[in-house]
């Protein structure tokens, strides 16, 4: 696969203007990305602007701490499909997590999962605030779930993607679910050594830097 299709192209900081999110998902047509990745606000705008294209339109669901409730998870999950988008991006119950919580986190997976069983469903880990049991046990749990993808990282903790996780986050799901790498990845050679390590799709907003444009 080309490296440009392997890309979400991302635009989640809060003060991300209007006239900045349409310069975004015009470029993620231009790079022509696997998807542009933004706020459930502006699904509408990406899915209209892209109607033409085979970019996806891809946003996040109880971001950026996922400790929203999985019904209003499943709520934000199943509007932004209404809106136009086909992958939603669910940040994990992290506290449940790690207090050992697995059922509530399975819940909440399976609540996202089933209120947009058209959609892709990734789970984000936030694996910068888990240890590596923790980090495996929400890869079992989301293939319990029956979701599409775990991804490493919001890009708004205390760290992003590394090859190390990346690694762990292969091997804990197999081959049957993908592996999101984002947070931090700037250069086309990161990016590379996270596909290297097993990541089939790289989050993104140095979309240009990456594919040396």
């Amino acid at each position: 696969m080309k490296l440009n299709k392997t890309i979400d192209h991302t635009i989640l900081q809060a003060d991300a203007t209007k006239d900045l999110v349409i310069q975004t998902i015009d470029e993620a047509k231009a790079f022509d990305t696997a998807s542009i990745c933004l706020e459930p606000c502006w699904v509408k705008l990406a899915a209209e602007r892209l109607a033409d294209s085979d970019v996806k339109v891809c946003t996040v669901i109880g971001f950026p701490l996922g400790a929203t409730t999985s019904a209003t998870k499943a709520f934000e999950a199943k509007e932004a499909v209404e809106n136009g988008a086909d992958e939603v991006d669910m940040v994990l119950n992290i506290g449940a997590l790690k207090s050992g919580e697995e059922e509530m986190v399975l819940e909440d997976m399976k609540a996202v999962r089933h209120a947009v069983p058209s959609a892709v469903v990734k789970v984000i880990l936030e694996t910068c605030l888990l240890t590596d049991e923790e980090k495996q046990t929400a890869c079992r749990l989301a293939k319990e779930a029956g979701l599409d993808f775990v991804k490493t990282s919001t890009g708004f903790s205390t760290g992003g993607a590394t090859v190390e996780d990346v690694k762990l986050m292969r091997e804990a799901v197999g081959e049957e679910l993908g592996v999101k790498a984002s947070g931090g990845i700037r250069t086309r050679e990161t990016a590379e050594a996270m596909i290297e390590a097993g990541a089939t799709r790289i989050g993104a907003s140095k979309t240009a830097a990456i594919l040396g444009e």
